[in-house]
């Protein structure tokens, strides 16, 4: 069964960031996930232009970046400035007042569209931009800050958001509360992706790369 797992970068060693690159990529993770926040949007301070900047400059795996900022339209290509064609940009529809626009911003530069959905926001609302972007990203708890518990509600949006995913052409992936329960559960029900972060990849006694060969080695 094949899914994509993605290194929540919020949580590596930010003392060693060119050895953690190095460690992950040696592990065969998918992607670089850059959770970028304004303590506006979100009540936090996570990674900034630099840190993305950092990580682009000391890879050549993918790269995906979580804008959970405040009208990102207004800031956007200092991002996509940093980024090479086919990496991926979410944006949060509440935070911006015409999220279509940005979202072309980010196509017509070569990148992949993305939304990220917050708990509280229903499907329905975001119907329209499914038809605009590529990627989906459920978040499975709130965001803003890394080791929350996850939310059971949650369920039945996914529930929903699988039933469309032909339809509207997406990719839907997982972030927030991502363990190896999740992933033997969603996989299987079509889940593209995984965020992993501190419940399964980061600050545990052993390697990254024995753990994501135990992810990939998962029976379903």
């Amino acid at each position: 069964m094949k899914f994509d797992l993605n290194a929540s970068m919020m949580c590596a060693d930010f003392g060693h960031m060119y050895d953690e690159i190095k460690a992950l990529e040696e592990a065969d993770i998918d992607s670089f996930h850059v959770d970028i926040m304004d303590g506006r949007y979100v009540p936090n301070f996570a990674m900034s232009l630099y840190d993305l900047k950092c990580i682009a400059e000391n890879t050549n795996k993918p790269l995906d970046v979580h804008l959970m900022i405040v009208h990102p339209r207004n800031s956007i290509k200092l991002f996509l400035k940093e980024l090479r064609p086919g990496d991926t940009v979410y944006i949060h529809p509440e935070a911006e007042y015409h999220p279509s626009a940005t979202l072309q911003t980010i196509i017509d530069a070569g990148m992949v569209p993305g939304i990220a959905i917050n708990p509280g926001t229903s499907v329905e609302s975001i119907m329209e931009l499914m038809r605009v972007v590529d990627k989906v990203l459920v978040m499975s708890v709130n965001p803003g800050n890394a080791g929350q518990m996850f939310l059971p509600y949650v369920d039945k949006k996914i529930t929903k958001l699988l039933s469309l995913k032909d339809e509207m052409n997406i990719k839907l992936y997982w972030d927030g509360a991502c363990s190896y329960e999740k992933i033997q559960t969603y996989a299987p029900r079509g889940i593209d992706g995984f965020v992993l972060g501190s419940t399964i990849l980061f600050g545990k006694d052993r390697s990254y790369k024995e753990i994501l060969s135990d992810v990939r080695s998962m029976r379903f």
